[in-house]
């Protein structure tokens, strides 16, 4: 096998991601920075209100996934990895989604939907296709 063909399966041949995709992976890439430190804030006591430390551990996971994803994809061009950002992404949107029935104070519900809407905006524009243009009619 010669070395121009071993090189057409790596990331190297592939055509770069469009810029509403970059956006995206950088939304998602800092959505999950920030879920990746969650477990070093602070926690609630026992008897406060906040989320159980489960579903802290759970971010910080999602976060550290996401983040080992948002690299692969940039690093090798990578669809696949792209998606399992997304996926990250949607199962942190899952943990949030409690705080909007639990009784929570008006600043953390507001605080829960902002990062909601982050996490719906950077995977829609990570997963994004690219936009194919038309090819020119002969007669034009």
């Amino acid at each position: 096998m010669s070395a121009a063909s071993s090189g057409a399966s790596s990331g190297a041949s592939r055509p770069p991601f469009p810029a509403r995709q970059v956006v995206g992976l950088l939304l998602v890439g800092v959505l999950g920075l920030l879920d990746a430190l969650t477990l070093l804030g602070p926690t609630a006591a026992e008897g406060e209100v906040g989320p159980p430390v489960e579903v802290l551990v759970l971010d910080t996971v999602l976060g550290v996934i996401t983040l080992a994803a948002v690299v692969a994809a940039f690093a090798r061009r990578s669809r696949g990895a792209v998606r399992v950002a997304a996926g990250a992404r949607l199962l942190s949107v899952l943990t949030v989604v409690p705080a909007f029935f639990a009784g929570m104070p008006a600043a953390v519900i507001g605080v829960a939907a902002v990062a909601v809407l982050a996490n719906v905006a950077g995977v829609y524009l990570a997963l994004a296709p690219a936009r194919r243009t038309a090819p020119a009619r002969a007669g034009e």
